[in-house]
């Protein structure tokens, strides 16, 4: 027993975080993450099946967002007490089980608890972020969380388009089913290969005081709570784009289906996939120059975007626009945040992620708010303003918040 126990060990210590296993953490980041999304497409086919009122219907969307919001405060630091590795292939069954719920649900209760349920486990994301953070090598830290995001954000753009696909090949219930057969594979394969001790020793705090102290961080740290405002403004942008987008595609000059509309996914994906070149520039110690960069390009994004309804290149433009540039605070955001405190970094990812939520929350509830009564010209206009917000937040704190990915690089170099 103790020579397996040291060969374990010996096999941890020896545990390289190669480019084949930062991509199973993207892929697995990815999977988790589209749960919250697929019912999208869908909302309208379940609400027939289970003879939902349209009330009912709109609260699928709410509640599996509330169960994210509440697993991203209650669940995710518990990856700086707990083995992350167990931690993690626990939620990915629980979450296999709420997905066989909701493919299973024959009322539309069992349906919003399974959503909940799915919601508040899906956040396994935001602890697969971190474990993969903390396995990185610090000067190499920024491009593996710009790959992980990466895989989050083609998780998040893509869930739409592949729910839709399903759902017309083989209805509505398939898709948690696939999702739940992907799901449990994800879970064998990262229980076989991630290691099973972190270097770092896990903090000795009880449950209320890992709360207490997530609040307490953001209390003490500057960085933090200007990495927060970031990430609420970029995402609220973000929202507003995603959650309005398909009102004037289904309108006149253009009435394109869903399937079509969910295909701009595909196009968001180019602007995702260069989320990696942001965290080898934050490596370089360059995380301001790419932040304000980065507002810039989210600003003028919504230029193209306002010509919408004249032009979809203009629309295709300024949606890789706006991709590229929230992928790239975003890694940013994250990478910085973490480097603050790495024995803490679930509770700073997790604190950080609630902004986030609430950044989308309120893009989506204006935007689609605004659309009706002012149209698209006025939403386009929201975003811009969002955008801008962050850009003059960025103005005016630039030099006066550390910059503790410049610090680390300099004292790697040094």
């Amino acid at each position: 027993m103790t020579r397996r126990t040291e060969a374990r060990n010996r096999e941890d210590s020896a545990f390289v975080l190669s480019r084949g296993v930062v991509i199973l953490f993207a892929v697995a980041c990815g999977a988790a993450v589209a749960n919250v999304y697929f019912s999208q497409p869908l909302l309208v086919t379940m609400g027939h099946e289970l003879a939902m009122s349209p009330a009912l219907v709109g609260s699928v969307v709410t509640l599996t967002h509330v169960g994210y919001g509440l697993g991203l405060f209650f669940l995710v630091p518990l990856g700086d007490v707990a083995n992350r590795r167990r931690l993690i292939v626990a939620q990915l069954l629980l979450l296999v089980v709420a997905l066989a719920a909701v493919a299973a649900a024959q009322t539309a209760a069992i349906l919003l608890a399974g959503m909940a349920a799915m919601g508040l486990l899906a956040v396994v994301t935001q602890t697969l972020v971190a474990f993969a953070a903390s396995l990185a090598p610090p000067a190499g830290r920024g491009r593996v969380v710009g790959l992980v995001t990466s895989g989050v954000v083609i998780g998040i753009l893509l869930a739409r388009t592949a729910s839709g696909l399903i759902a017309d090949l083989a209805g509505w219930r398939t898709v948690y089913l696939a999702s739940a057969s992907l799901t449990a594979l994800l879970a064998v394969v990262l229980y076989r290969v991630l290691p099973r001790h972190s270097d770092a020793p896990p903090t000795t705090l009880r449950y209320g005081q890992l709360l207490r102290s997530t609040i307490t961080l953001f209390a003490r740290e500057r960085l933090l709570r200007l990495r927060a405002l970031f990430g609420l403004l970029i995402f609220a942008a973000f929202s507003t784009l995603w959650s309005s987008v398909a009102l004037p595609l289904s309108e006149a000059p253009y009435f394109l289906s869903h399937s079509a509309i969910g295909a701009l996914g595909l196009i968001g994906v180019a602007g995702a996939l260069a989320a990696t070149a942001a965290g080898r520039l934050n490596d370089r110690g360059l995380s301001r120059r790419t932040t304000g960069i980065a507002l810039a390009l989210l600003a003028a994004s919504w230029l193209p975007l306002a010509f919408t309804r004249s032009s979809l290149w203009a629309l295709f433009v300024g949606v890789i626009l706006l991709d590229l540039a929230v992928q790239a605070v975003h890694v940013t955001n994250q990478t910085l945040i973490y480097a603050l405190h790495p024995d803490a970094g679930s509770r700073l990812i997790g604190g950080y992620m609630v902004f986030y939520s609430i950044g989308s929350a309120t893009g989506a509830i204006a935007a689609t708010s605004l659309y009706t009564v002012a149209g698209w010209g006025a939403v386009c206009a929201l975003g811009a303003a969002f955008s801008c917000l962050g850009l003059v937040l960025w103005a005016f704190t630039r030099h006066s918040t550390p910059n503790p990915a410049a610090k680390m690089t300099s004292r790697s170099e040094g």
